[in-house]
């Protein structure tokens, strides 16, 4: 038998560059990398709805003016958007109303960034968040390793985000290579005890530029022992950034996946990836 299978659910028009995504409700809370609104597709009936995460919004942004938000989380009524830090431009995280999608506050996140910088031993040319987790009690912040020290690592940030009264944890993971070139982490969820992450070889040493895309792979792990329990390649060409659970048994988890096709195409591919659970004994 099969340890996964992966196939498209359905494609969303009005939508490009996606990066991130929520799955609650029967709807989908997506994010772009080149676009400054949150967006609400409502799968039975197709609507989508478009709520401005900054002033003016717009999509298509140009590369050097982009926010560039990259990782989605929800806790609580709230919903947070964070922008990958890669330039001074992509600092911002928008705390929006999980009810009313409004926004709540946005905060520059500039100093907490050098902070987990100089804790984890970045470089700011090295300096990507592509995914977001809060519980509550800790923030999980992955720094994809596509800089040319290829350094993949899970920030956890305990205490208040937005003071100085913070605890940094830092774990650094080297991941798969496909075809040659490393992978990197681009998106992550908490599911109980453990983290799913997503990871991408693309074939680039720039956080800022973007390389031919080699294929994607899942993982998972451990939240106690902060170690991975297993890695599988799942595609041998699609450059997959945004991931939400869909449904949870004791024999299967399934999962659905946004695809950023790096154009301005506003067309978005959702896919689902259904995971035996036997399969994290595989390394």
């Amino acid at each position: 038998m099969e340890k996964f299978t992966l196939e498209q659910r359905f494609q969303i028009s009005g939508i490009g560059a996606a990066s991130g995504l929520i799955y609650k409700d029967n709807s989908l809370l997506i994010i772009g990398d080149n676009s400054s609104y949150l967006y609400e597709y409502e799968m039975d009936s197709r609507n989508l709805k478009r709520h401005p995460l900054l002033e003016n919004p717009s999509e298509n942004i140009l590369k050097k003016e982009k926010p560039d938000f990259e990782a989605i989380t929800t806790f609580g009524e709230s919903i947070y958007v964070f922008g990958s830090g890669s330039t001074q431009k992509r600092n911002k995280m928008v705390q929006i109303n999980a009810a009313d999608k409004k926004i709540v506050a946005t905060n520059d996140l500039t100093d907490l960034y050098a902070i987990l910088q100089n804790s984890a031993e970045i470089k700011p040319e090295d300096f990507n968040i592509e995914g977001a987790i809060y519980n509550g009690k800790s923030w999980y912040l992955f720094n994809r390793g596509n800089g040319s020290s290829t350094k993949n690592v899970l920030l956890e940030v305990q205490g208040e985000l937005l003071t100085k009264q913070i605890t940094v944890l830092s774990y650094a993971y080297q991941l798969p290579r496909i075809k040659g070139v490393h992978s990197s982490f681009t998106d992550g969820i908490l599911v109980e005890s453990t983290i799913y992450f997503l990871a991408t070889a693309e074939d680039t040493t720039s956080t800022y530029e973007d390389g031919d895309v080699l294929g994607s792979l899942i993982g998972s792990i451990d939240l106690k022992t902060m170690k991975i329990n297993f890695t599988k390649k799942i595609s041998d060409s699609h450059k997959f950034e945004g991931l939400t659970l869909y449904e949870h048994s004791k024999e299967k988890i399934e999962f659905l996946l946004c695809e950023d096709k790096d154009t301005d195409t506003l067309e978005t591919d959702i896919y689902k990836l259904s995971l035996d659970l036997d399969s994290d004994k595989i390394i």
